[in-house]
């Protein structure tokens, strides 16, 4: 299965379920490493293993602490480079601090392209994401990054589990996503719509409302596709509007579910019938929260990734069929 140096798969404290998935999928057990902290919240790592000259890869997602994690990412990877790893590759399903992507405002930060510099500062040379907030952040870049799409995951989805999806329309909650949901629904064959955020006034604090620009959604199931949920606001919103246009049933399907601020018991009254995410970052607490929340596992994706970059080979079969037909075995 696998020619040259052997893989060596470590992992951070961020996301073990997802870590051991991926393990269990490519047939290599996860390298022992022992992260820890001291009392005065510095951190400390320990790889029990030698890695000299072995084709590293470090799992580690952007959430929960997502300060830590990252410090810890990088501590990983500093002491893979010090112990003379041929390759280091961090594999960040969700890349922190995505978000902050450009200078949107005055004295703005482009924190996106700082941790772009740290990974490259402490030694990685290969970069695995899934489903950046924004493509420019390959850019951020020296190394080559790869970055995965979720879609072919949730086209496979509403083909097996959304009734009436022929019948359907994908729409996106802003007029970023609209090269989102517009390829989306290429290859569902089905029309798209665009809502689009206004505040009734010029104030910060106004109140805000979503109208749809493009597309009816009236007597048809809306399928409703973001990148990100985090508060949950943008959400809201939209599957109100989407609502009171008539649409005859609603999911939402969201790449990165953080949930960080969102207030799950409000959530649960909203007029949708499915929240679909990935686990690019753990659900199992938000699952006993939100019945109606459903993830798609991504190791398959993951674990192939590795696997042909290990060996060399191409990953675009990624973005195509092969993640299509993971559709009976994607639900955790």
């Amino acid at each position: 299965m696998y020619h040259g140096n052997s893989i060596r798969l470590l992992a951070g404290n961020s996301h073990p379920e997802l870590a051991h998935a991926v393990a269990e999928r490519l047939g290599v057990p996860l390298t022992p490493c022992m992260p820890k902290k001291f009392s005065n919240g510095e951190i400390n790592v320990k790889i029990s293993e030698s890695v000299r000259e072995e084709d590293v890869f470090i799992i580690q997602s952007g959430c929960s602490d997502v300060n830590d994690n990252l410090m810890e990412l990088l501590i990983l990877i500093s002491a893979c480079k010090t112990a003379s790893a041929r390759r280091i590759t961090a594999v960040l399903p969700c890349f922190p601090y995505a978000r902050m992507d450009k200078k949107d405002e005055s004295r703005a930060p482009i924190t996106a392209k700082l941790v772009a510099n740290m990974l490259v500062s402490a030694g990685c040379d290969h970069v695995i994401t899934m489903d950046l907030h924004a493509s420019q952040i390959q850019g951020f870049f020296d190394i080559p990054v790869d970055n995965l799409f979720s879609e072919p995951l949730m086209v496979s989805y509403i083909k097996r589990h959304i009734d009436g999806w022929q019948d359907g329309i994908v729409v996106s909650p802003d007029a970023g996503g609209a090269k989102r949901v517009t390829a989306m629904a290429d290859k569902l064959g089905i029309e798209f719509a665009l809502i689009h955020r206004k505040r009734d006034g010029k104030s910060q604090n106004a109140p805000e409302r979503m109208e749809l620009l493009v597309g009816d959604v009236r007597d048809k199931v809306a399928i409703l596709v973001d990148d990100m949920i985090d508060t949950g606001h943008t959400l809201t919103l939209a599957a109100r509007t989407l609502h009171e246009k008539g649409a005859k049933s609603i999911y939402v399907l969201i790449s990165h579910g953080l949930f960080a601020e969102a207030h799950m018991a409000s959530l649960n009254s909203l007029p949708i019938e499915q929240l679909v995410v990935t686990n690019t970052v753990p659900q199992n607490e938000h699952k006993e929260q939100f019945p109606k929340l459903i993830a798609l596992d991504i190791s398959s994706t993951i674990a192939e990734s590795i696997r042909r970059t290990h060996n060399g080979e191409s990953i675009s079969l990624l973005f195509g069929e092969w993640s299509e037909g993971r559709g009976l075995d994607i639900i955790i």
